[in-house]
């Protein structure tokens, strides 16, 4: 099972790449340690910090009778990387 489910890309995130700083959804049951092994072990990257958020799901109303329903809650991870290093994942296209 891996610890890191996918990349986030928005326009924060995107900003903060730039910055040496990014943003992946991660495992609930993740801690910094397992995120930071994680990440240097599948990018080749080595990683200054990590810092967690838990981030609440949203209440969606979908149906005929537009019921309410909450999505779950959900787990980011923002890795800091040594000055220099970039992950190819964030890598805009034609820059």
């Amino acid at each position: 099972m891996s610890i890191l489910i996918s990349p986030v890309i928005t326009e924060k995130s995107m900003d903060n790449a730039g910055k040496g700083k990014f943003t992946f959804k991660v495992f609930d049951g993740a801690d910094k340690l397992s995120i930071k092994k994680e990440v240097e072990k599948r990018f080749n990257v080595n990683v200054l910090a990590v810092t967690t958020i838990i981030v609440k799901g949203k209440v969606k109303r979908s149906g005929k009778k537009r019921m309410e329903k909450r999505t779950s809650n959900w787990k980011k991870a923002v890795v800091t990387l040594k000055t220099g290093q970039k992950i190819a994942l964030f890598e805009l296209g034609g820059k």
